[in-house]
C-alpha cells in the first residue's frame, strides 16, 4: 500500500485533555471557576444577560458546574467514536482479500455495539411545538448567522415575490435580458403565475388570466372577468381575507395546504397599471422555517468571530437586529418584517406571521473552544457553550411582557409594547429550537438531551423547552435512528437527511474496505436511496405527524432554478415536511412544490404503507458499502475525478482560510456556481484520500493536481479584490489547508474538516494582523 502522508501533512486532532496555552492576545477574566475571554464576558454581561432575570454570578457558576459534569462524558464519547472506527478499520483490513459478506459484516457491527437492536414501538411526546414545525410543510432556509444581512433576508423570506422569482431566474427557460424591465418577459411571467393560480386556487369556472378585478361580496371572493361575468372560487374556503376595502381590496389572501398566497392589487404600480385586474404581484408564503447556522456555513475560529455570531442571534431573538444595506446605489436599513394583517370575510382581524420561525444550529461534539477555559486551563467543548449562549439569547424571545387580565396600571403602554412583542416573537408557543449536527448514535443524543436539561435548569426554563433537531448525517445515527429519536422523544422537533456529510462519513467509516466509486455515482447507490427513505419512514412510525419536521437536504445550485423546479418536488413526494434551499428566491419557487403535493396526505398514505409492508429502506441496503466493482478507469477518468474534487476543495478552502467565508457560491470546474460549505469539502477530501490509500492515484499526482487546479481557482476569483492568489508559490495557508485535508484525510476524526480549517484560519488571521501592525508601524 502506498505511503499516505509525510509528517508535514499531518494535522493534530483537537484534544480536550491537553491544557490550553492562551496567546497574549487573549484577555481572560476568572469568573465562576472559569477563565472567560473578555469579549465573550462583556457580551454576556452587557447584552445577553440584561433583562433576562438570570443572576450573572449564578449563570457563570452554573456554566462551570455544567462543564465539570458533562465535559468528561463528552470526551469519553469521542473516544468511543475513535474506538468504533479502529475496530471497523481492522475488520476491513482483515477481510481485504474477499468481497464483503453482508451477514458477517452486520453481525460484526452488532457484536461491537455499533448497530444496536431497535426497541419496542413508541410515539414521540414533544409538546408546544409551533405549527411552522409541527404542521405546515414548506421550504427551509439555512444561512450563516455571522452575516447579519443574510440572517435578516432569511428571517424575512417568509413571504416572497412570485413575479420577481420567476422573472429573475431561468424558470421560463432563459434568463432575463440586461437592463431595465422587459415587458415581453413580464408578460410571460404573468402568464406563468396565472396558470399556477388556476391550478392551485381555481375559479368555479373561467381563469384568473381573464380577471379584471377582485372584490369581496357577502363574505365571498368575487372575481370580475373581462367578459363582464363574475366568478367565485371553486373552493370558497381557500379565501381567507383581504387588505383595504371589500369593494377595492389592495390585497387578497388565499390559502392552499396551509400556505398563504397573496394577490397584491395596485393600479398605480408599473406592472399593476397595465394589468386588467390591477395585479402588481403575487406573494407566496415561502421560507416557513430558517436555520441560523453556527456550524458548517460559518468560519468562526476565535472569540471575536463567535461573539459576532451570538450577537446576531441575540438581535434576532430580541427583534432588534438591523443591517445597513446598499443596493443599486441606495442605502437603507434592513430590519425584521412585521406580521401581515388582514380582514377576514366575517370582518374580524387576521394576523399571519411575517417571518420564518428560526432554529439555531449549534456546533457538533468534536471541537473545543478557547473562549472559555475550565479550572485546569483546558478548552471547554464548544457545543456546551453554544447550547448555553444560544438558549440564553433565546430567553429574550420567551420573556415578552404579558398583560394580566386585572392589571390596569399602564395598560395602554403595556398593550402597545406587547403588540410589538407579538410582532417580533419567534416561538408563539414558548419553545427554543436547536439543531444538533454530527451526532454519532443514541449515546451522543443522550448527552445533548442531558445538556439541554442542564441549560433549562440554569436559565429557569420549563423542562423540554429546548427542542432538538437531530441531523441524520452520520452512519451510526442512520443505522440507529429510531433509538436516537427514542432518547430525545420528549423534545424532538426535527430530523433530516444530508447527502454530503452522510457520504463523507460513509467513505471515512469504510475507508479501508476498498476504493470507492466515483463521487457523482454515489446518488445512484442502493445505500443512499435506503437512507433517504428510511429516514422518513422511521420518523413517521415514531409519530412525527403533527409534532415534528422531517427534512431533506440542500439544492446546491442557486442559479439553476428550472432544474430545481423539475427535481426538488421529489422531497415533498417522499413525505418530507421541509427541504433546504439556498436563497429566499429558491424558497419562493420551492414553495410551488408544497402547493402541488399535499404532504399531510402523503405522510398518512406512507404510514399505511409502512404498517402493511414495513420500512422502505432496509438496514441491509444501508450497509452496502459503495465500493467500485473494479478500478480499471482510464487515466483520463481518474484525472477528471481528481480535477473535480481538487478544484472544489480549493475553491471553498481559499475563501474559508483567507477571508473567513464559511459558505458562498463557488464556481465548480465547469464554472457552475454551487453553494459550498464544510460538508462538500468533507466528501471531496475523503474521496481523494480513499483513492490515495488504495493506490488508484499517487501522492505526486494529487499534489500536481492541486497545484494545477489552484491556477484555475485563481483565475475564477480574478475579479475579487480581496482574493490572494495561491499560485505560483503554493505556499500560503489556504493551499496548505487543502493539501492537509487530502493527504492527512484518513487521520482526521470522522473525516471532518474543522480541525485543519480552524488551525489554518487562526494562523492566517495572525498573519493578517501582523501585516497590519507592520503597515501601521511603517506609516506612523
Amino acid at each position: 500500500m502506498p505511503a499516505m502522508t509525510s509528517s508535514a501533512d499531518t494535522d493534530p486532532s483537537p484534544s480536550s485533555a491537553a491544557p490550553f496555552n492562551p496567546s497574549k492576545s487573549f484577555d481572560y477574566v476568572d469568573f465562576g471557576g472559569l477563565s472567560v475571554a473578555r469579549p465573550l464576558l462583556d457580551f454576556c454581561m452587557n447584552e445577553a444577560l440584561v433583562g433576562t432575570g438570570v443572576n450573572p454570578a449564578a449563570f457563570w457558576a452554573g456554566l462551570s458546574e455544567l462543564v465539570k459534569d458533562l465535559a468528561p462524558r463528552h470526551a469519553d464519547l469521542l473516544v468511543v467514536r475513535e474506538s468504533f472506527q479502529a475496530k471497523i478499520d481492522t475488520w476491513h483490513r482483515e477481510h481485504a482479500s474477499t468481497p464483503i459478506d453482508p451477514l458477517a459484516y452486520r453481525a460484526f457491527l452488532e457484536d461491537i455495539g455499533y448497530l444496536i437492536p431497535e426497541g419496542p414501538a413508541f410515539t414521540i411526546e414533544s409538546d408546544n411545538v409551533d405549527p411552522e414545525v409541527a404542521i405546515i410543510a414548506g421550504p427551509q432556509l439555512v444561512v450563516p448567522v455571522m452575516n447579519a444581512r443574510y440572517a435578516l433576508n432569511a428571517a424575512n423570506a417568509r413571504w416572497g415575490s412570485f413575479y420577481d422569482a420567476v422573472y429573475g431566474t431561468d424558470v421560463l427557460g432563459d434568463t432575463p435580458p440586461p437592463g431595465h424591465y422587459d415587458a415581453s418577459r413580464g408578460s410571460r411571467v404573468i402568464a406563468f403565475v396565472r396558470d399556477f393560480l388556476d391550478e392551485i386556487i381555481p375559479l368555479a369556472s373561467g381563469s384568473h388570466t381573464d380577471a379584471r378585478g377582485y372584490r369581496v361580496d357577502a363574505g365571498h371572493l368575487t372575481v370580475d372577468l373581462v367578459d363582464g361575468t363574475t366568478r367565485r372560487l371553486a373552493d370558497p374556503a381557500q379565501f381567507l381575507g383581504f387588505v383595504g376595502s371589500a369593494v377595492e381590496p389592495t390585497g387578497v389572501l388565499l390559502e392552499n395546504h396551509g400556505l398563504g398566497i397573496e394577490i397584491v392589487v395596485d393600479r398605480s404600480h408599473p406592472v399593476g397599471s397595465s394589468d386588467p385586474a390591477g395585479v402588481a404581484d403575487v406573494l407566496l408564503e415561502s421560507a416557513i422555517t430558517a436555520i441560523m447556522d453556527f456550524e458548517d456555513s460559518i468560519a468562526a475560529v476565535d472569540v471575536d468571530d463567535k461573539v459576532l455570531a451570538y450577537r446576531n442571534w441575540l438581535g434576532l431573538m430580541t427583534g432588534n437586529l438591523t443591517e445597513s444595506v446598499t443596493k443599486a446605489g441606495r442605502t437603507f436599513v434592513r430590519s425584521l418584517n412585521d406580521n401581515r394583517h388582514y380582514v377576514q370575510p366575517d370582518g374580524s382581524a387576521l394576523v399571519r406571521p411575517g417571518r420564518a420561525l428560526l432554529f439555531a444550529r449549534n456546533v457538533g461534539h468534536l471541537m473545543t473552544t478557547s473562549m472559555v477555559l475550565d479550572a485546569d486551563g483546558r478548552e471547554i467543548p464548544e457545543g456546551l457553550l453554544d447550547a448555553v449562549i444560544t438558549s440564553l439569547c433565546a430567553l429574550h424571545d420567551l420573556q415578552r411582557a404579558k398583560i394580566e387580565p386585572n392589571d390596569s396600571k399602564h395598560a395602554d403602554d403595556k398593550r402597545a409594547d406587547n403588540k410589538r412583542a407579538d410582532e417580533i416573537r419567534n416561538s408563539k408557543l414558548g419553545s427554543i429550537y436547536i439543531v444538533k449536527p454530527k451526532m454519532h448514535g443514541p449515546d451522543e443524543v443522550s448527552l445533548t438531551v442531558d445538556l439541554f436539561s442542564r441549560v433549562e435548569s440554569l436559565l429557569g426554563l420549563e423542562p423540554n423547552t429546548i427542542k432538538i433537531g437531530i441531523m441524520d448525517e452520520e452512519r451510526r445515527t442512520t443505522l440507529n435512528l429510531a433509538e436516537c429519536i427514542r432518547t430525545a422523544k420528549s423534545r424532538i422537533a426535527f430530523i433530516n437527511t444530508g447527502f454530503l456529510d452522510r457520504t463523507g462519513d460513509e467513505i471515512h467509516t469504510s475507508m479501508f474496505a476498498g476504493p470507492m466509486i466515483r463521487k457523482n455515482d454515489m446518488k445512484s447507490q442502493a445505500w443512499i436511496k435506503a437512507y433517504e427513505d428510511r429516514n422518513v419512514d422511521v420518523g413517521l412510525r415514531c409519530g412525527f405527524i403533527g409534532r415534528a419536521q422531517i427534512g431533506k437536504g440542500m439544492w446546491a445550485a442557486p442559479d439553476l432554478m428550472a432544474s430545481m423546479l423539475d427535481q426538488k418536488i421529489g422531497h415533498p413526494r417522499a413525505g418530507a415536511n421541509c427541504a433546504w434551499v439556498p436563497s429566499p428566491t429558491a424558497a419562493t419557487l420551492h414553495a410551488i412544490h408544497y402547493h402541488r403535493v399535499d404532504v399531510a396526505a402523503r405522510q398518512e398514505a406512507l404510514v399505511s404503507e409502512i404498517a402493511a409492508k414495513g420500512d422502505r429502506g432496509s438496514i441491509s441496503d444501508i450497509l452496502k458499502v459503495p465500493l467500485a466493482d473494479s478500478v480499471d478507469w482510464t487515466d483520463d477518468e481518474k484525472q477528471a475525478e481528481l480535477d473535480n474534487n481538487a478544484q472544489g476543495i480549493l475553491g471553498y478552502v481559499v475563501r474559508w482560510v483567507d477571508q473567513g467565508i464559511g459558505c458562498s457560491k463557488v464556481p465548480d470546474i465547469n464554472n457552475v456556481a454551487l453553494m459550498e460549505d464544510r460538508a462538500t469539502c468533507r466528501i471531496s477530501s475523503q474521496h481523494i484520500a480513499n483513492w490515495l490509500l488504495h493506490g488508484v492515484v499517487t501522492q505526486d499526482q494529487v499534489v500536481a493536481t492541486l497545484q494545477r487546479m489552484a491556477v484555475v481557482v485563481d483565475a475564477q476569483n480574478a475579479d475579487d479584490a480581496a482574493y490572494v492568489a495561491m499560485s505560483p508559490s503554493f505556499d500560503g495557508m489556504a493551499f496548505a489547508a487543502a493539501r492537509n485535508l487530502v493527504l492527512a484525510g484518513i487521520e482526521q476524526p470522522s473525516g471532518y474538516t474543522e480541525p485543519i480549517l480552524h488551525r489554518r484560519r487562526i494562523q492566517r488571521k495572525a498573519e493578517l494582523a501582523a501585516n497590519t501592525r507592520g503597515t501601521n508601524e511603517r506609516t506612523s
